[in-house]
């Protein structure tokens, strides 16, 4: 029996040194999880059941389960590699076939999709090509847009979110001008200025001006606009139009602690074409016009410090390229334009299992799905036991190579002695030859 005995403690020990070594082979593959072996002992089966008397009749291996710990997380010049720190697996197709992986070393076909160095596409939610709003019905696989942004205009006047938001202060201390009327080209015809940007339909930017002008009430104020240096009307219509030659102004009044109170006549309707005949004589840029947009003022205040600037800055922008992705711990990848915007691109889903082990390896750094591992619990990261995505990094091998040369001594020292025990049960043997 000696011999049955030592045989198996042979087979066990070098499946063991099997997946000790290709742990270590394995120490730098990214996304590569560990591997244990479980034995276990074998008995022959005895129809009067066990006894005091009942010897074992060796070792077998019982299973060989990969340990889904955690890897060490490392930083690369990637903008597309992807780690998972905690729980889950990436979800990747293969034309068609669906399988899982913690290698997120990814880059970009000719296609914008996003795919491993085996070519299988990562999946993910797309995006509503107008709004950039995530679409979360459906996981597909993940492709990157590089078409450009197109230009958005400053407004409309029908769109109180859109326009020129002014938070300014006013300095109470201000007195009315002695120049009168207002002249944007004497500057002693008002008491402060200051400037911002805004867009037309084509994404040609035009400079806005604001003039602050105190009136002589208490606590008013008169705000006159020019853009790219000419004279555009403020009214409440947008079919605004010069009084008698002199720009028709928006009209605040501040309250005894210095906060805005009422604002009369905020929306600027700026005559484009106009004003290329002036700027450029002979060449209209063809943008829709008028361009109309409110001027929001919420915020100002009356104080007796100097003029100053809080908030200054108008919706819309020019044309825009794909300058470079960004990855969020949540998966939304937002793509970065040169027009300094910024618009979701798709969301990287995870999938996580009720049992990892029962998955099965398929080898490429890649599981599949069976019965026994449960069905793929899909999820945008940083929810449920879904673990945080970190861009430009990778997951490391979580092998431990120390313990691992550690064990593959242990591991040659059960085989010599596995080895020793057949060698001696074949020098009792010879013996009892020799009798004759």
């Amino acid at each position: 029996m000696a011999f049955q005995q030592g045989l198996s403690g042979l087979n066990a020990a070098s499946r063991a040194l099997d997946v000790t070594s290709n742990n270590v082979a394995n120490s730098a593959t990214v996304g590569f999880k560990s591997a244990s072996t479980h034995f276990a002992d074998v008995f022959a089966a005895s129809i009067g059941g066990g006894g005091s008397s009942q010897v074992g009749i060796g070792a077998t291996v019982n299973a060989i389960q990969q340990q889904f710990t955690q890897g060490n997380v490392t930083s690369t010049n990637n903008p597309l590699d992807i780690s998972i720190n905690g729980g889950g697996f990436f979800r990747m197709t293969d034309n068609g076939t669906v399988t899982y992986s913690r290698n997120g070393q990814f880059h970009l076909d000719k296609n914008g999709f996003m795919i491993d160095d085996l070519s299988r596409r990562l999946t993910g939610y797309g995006v509503d090509p107008t709004t950039g709003a995530i679409l979360t019905a459906t996981a597909t696989d993940l492709q990157l847009n590089p078409a450009p942004i197109n230009p958005l205009a400053t407004g409309p006047a029908s769109d109180p979110s859109a326009g020129v938001k002014a938070s300014l202060n006013f300095d109470s201390r201000s007195t009315v001008p002695t120049v009168v009327p207002f002249n944007k080209d004497t500057p002693t015809s008002y008491n402060f200025s200051t400037a911002t940007t805004i867009y037309d339909s084509l994404g040609i930017s035009h400079s806005l001006t604001l003039y602050a002008v105190k009136a002589a009430g208490v606590g008013d104020w008169n705000v006159y606009t020019s853009v790219d240096g000419t004279d555009p009307a403020l009214s409440d219509s947008s079919a605004a139009t010069l009084a008698g030659g002199v720009p028709v102004p928006t009209s605040l009044h501040f309250d005894t602690s210095g906060t805005l109170a009422t604002t009369t006549g905020n929306t600027a309707s700026v005559d484009l074409a106009s004003i290329m005949a002036v700027v450029t004589p002979g060449t209209p840029n063809g943008a829709t016009t008028p361009l109309t947009f409110n001027i929001n003022f919420t915020g100002s205040t009356q104080f007796g410090t100097a003029f100053g600037t809080n908030n200054l800055q108008a919706t819309g922008y020019t044309s825009g390229n794909l300058t470079g992705v960004s990855i969020g711990s949540d998966g939304i990848i937002k793509g970065n334009y040169s027009n300094g915007q910024s618009r979701n691109l798709g969301q990287v889903v995870l999938s996580n299992f009720t049992n990892p082990n029962g998955l099965v390896s398929l080898g490429g750094n890649q599981w599949a799905e069976t019965a026994a591992s449960g069905t793929a619990q899909m999820g945008v990261p940083n929810s449920g036991t879904l673990g945080v995505l970190q861009a430009s990094a990778v997951e490391e091998s979580n092998v431990d190579l120390t313990a691992e040369l550690v064990n593959m001594i242990t591991e040659q020292r059960n085989y010599q002695a596995n080895a020793q025990s057949i060698k001696t049960q074949d020098q009792i043997m010879q013996t009892l030859v020799n009798l004759r």
